[in-house]
């Protein structure tokens, strides 16, 4: 009773603002009690906190008045208030225009498709292109792109070996027996070139590697030779395969993607070949496999040699005479040429 009577006699020599600001505070805090009525936490709203924090700038006296939060969370919104104040009077209203979102374009696909390139290389490709950029530019926006460790994509580290390299697997044949044949493939892969389709009904790793060593010329530039895990590779292939200087390249177990060229050979090789043909002895699938393989090298297109054969074709140039066709595999496929009138 004495504290309210000290209270009220404190008040008459108040001013008027102070009065009003502390009705006003609690007010507000009556308001923000009610609408807390049927939540379980308190939810101020910025409308509150920008209210309170006025009331602490024009009345000394807010922190004995203030209940709902502690007066160092009042001062700590006050702060936060004065940082976005300066923050948004200290926004950027000019300075360098940024670069145009294709020269952005073309600086990101230059950095993917050379990782190994820094600035200084990007800026000097883009000069070469006619395109007027600071280096410093180049520099920062690299900064925005994600980093990744330089290094080469897998099909430019298969491009510069394929000179060196070449590929072996096998292809089964059923008879009409119900016995299988089968046909060891060996492709080269610089140009997609088969040099060997071998036919047996048992193979051994003797026969395979005597089969491998035909299909090599003596003065050979290759090193490098793709094979899965078959037991067929044993004792005496690897023995050929080392006095021919290659150093085989073993795909992982159930990975026939790894070798994925000599398998998309075995697959064009039953689509335009074996599926269309009844396989009797091995005499009879070797003759019909070799004249595929002469087929296949000077004459059958490519998508990946750019519409060429693996041992060249020449394109006709005159578009005069007759066009001619020429069977090939049994009248399996033609070869077209022009003969004159």
């Amino acid at each position: 009773m004495l504290r309210l009577l000290i209270g009220a006699f404190r008040d008459l020599f108040r001013s008027q603002a102070s009065l009003e600001a502390e009705i006003v505070t609690l007010r507000h805090q009556v308001a923000v009690l009610r609408r807390r009525l049927g939540r379980r936490k308190l939810q101020l709203t910025s409308a509150d906190r920008a209210l309170l924090v006025l009331v602490s700038r024009v009345w000394s006296g807010w922190r004995d008045a203030v209940c709902i939060v502690q007066p160092a969370t009042v001062l700590r919104w006050h702060r936060l208030g004065f940082r976005a104040y300066w923050r948004w009077k200290s926004r950027p209203r000019g300075g360098r225009p940024r670069i145009p979102l294709e020269v952005r374009e073309l600086i990101a696909r230059l950095r993917r498709e050379n990782p190994l390139w820094g600035a200084p290389r990007i800026h000097g490709e883009l000069l070469m292109l006619g395109i007027q950029v600071s280096e410093a530019t180049v520099s920062n926006y690299l900064s925005t792109l994600p980093r990744r460790r330089p290094s080469q994509g897998w099909r430019t580290f298969l491009r510069n070996h394929l000179h060196e390299t070449i590929a072996v697997d096998f292809a089964i044949v059923p008879m009409t027996r119900f016995k299988l044949l089968f046909v060891f493939v060996v492709l080269d892969l610089v140009r997609r070139r088969i040099l060997q389709l071998g036919v047996t009904a048992h193979p051994t790793a003797q026969w395979t590697g005597h089969r491998l060593a035909e299909a090599l010329p003596w003065n050979s530039h290759l090193r490098f030779l793709i094979r899965d895990r078959d037991g067929v590779y044993g004792h005496e292939f690897t023995t050929r395969e080392e006095s021919l200087g290659l150093k085989p390249v073993v795909t992982a177990r159930a990975s026939p993607w790894q070798n994925g060229y000599c398998e998309r050979v075995i697959g064009t090789l039953r689509r335009e070949c074996l599926d269309h043909v009844i396989a009797v002895n091995e005499r009879q699938t070797q003759r019909v496999l070799d004249e595929y393989q002469s087929y296949y090298n000077r004459t059958r297109t490519h998508l990946s040699l750019k519409k060429d054969a693996p041992e060249g074709r020449a394109a006709v140039n005159s578009v005069f005479g007759r066009v001619v066709s020429v069977p090939e595999v049994g009248g399996l496929h033609h070869r077209y040429d022009r003969v004159a009138a």
